[in-house]
């Protein structure tokens, strides 16, 4: 049997982005981040996390600046699940999740999605594109009828994007519930799905939708800790380094990518 290994990979992708791009130049900030020397390679639980033995990492996906980058994406997360990775993707804007859940999903048909995120990503089309990073998580749900979509930190939800959370049945646990205590309920498998705007933007300012009122990086890091195994993938998606003006969001990415892995690991 194919021992499971996280496996970092990079997708420099924003053609998908509305608004602000930039997220295409995150992947080797990300990188850097979570080996810098300002750091160290130990997890809060007290896993040392050595690359090539703890985890893989297969660099960055050459991707073109158009719609066809879907396809490459898919294709190369592909490559990752055969030869026994678990995908830990950095990127790159949101879009990429849509690719990246279809690859995965043909080695394991039912699982769960936990979506950290300020915003739903549920649109059925955005400013005309289907496939914007906007609409993500509705692609997957119509494709993809035993995953479970949970979403935690939600704080933007327009009213067609509640008519898709309630056809699709998606657990919305927004900002107002998570600040009443509510968490939510996993088992496994679980694929986790990290945009940083779901942070405060007093912790992440680093991103092109900035939306205040979010996570702090502790209640980000608590719910990767809590996760139920087998955690079957994941991505860190949306830092924008032309607004992280000190790094401080790249840095936030490392730690969680790092934590991310460690409790993959475990």
């Amino acid at each position: 049997m194919l021992r499971r290994i996280p496996t970092l990979i990079g997708l420099p992708y924003d053609a998908s982005s509305s608004f602000l791009r930039g997220a295409s130049a995150a992947p080797p900030l990300v990188r850097a981040a979570l080996h810098s020397p300002a750091s160290n390679d130990w997890t809060e639980a007290g896993i040392e996390l050595i690359a090539g033995r703890d985890y893989a990492d297969a660099g960055d996906v050459e991707l073109p600046d158009l719609p066809e980058a879907r396809e490459a994406i898919e294709r190369a997360i592909t490559s990752v699940v055969a030869t026994g990775g678990r995908p830990v993707s950095i990127g790159g804007d949101h879009s990429v999740a849509y690719p990246i859940v279809r690859a995965i999903a043909r080695d394991i048909s039912r699982f769960t999605i936990l979506q950290i995120d300020a915003h739903p990503d549920l649109y059925d089309e955005f400013d005309g594109d289907r496939f914007s990073h906007a609409c993500p998580f509705a692609r997957i749900l119509e494709e993809h009828a035993n995953v479970r979509l949970v979403q935690v930190g939600t704080r933007t939800m327009t009213g067609h994007q509640r008519e898709q959370a309630t056809r699709f049945g998606v657990d919305v646990i927004d900002m107002r519930a998570s600040s009443s205590g509510r968490r939510p309920e996993l088992s496994g498998p679980v694929y986790v799905s990290i945009d940083l705007d779901g942070l405060d933007p007093a912790f992440a300012p680093g991103v092109s939708h900035r939306e205040p009122g979010g996570l702090s990086v502790r209640d980000a890091l608590d719910l990767i800790q809590s996760l139920p195994a087998p955690i079957i993938g994941g991505d860190v998606v949306e830092l924008n380094p032309s607004q992280d003006l000190v790094g401080v969001t790249a840095a936030v990415a490392g730690k969680l990518v790092r934590e991310l892995i460690g409790r993959m690991v475990i």
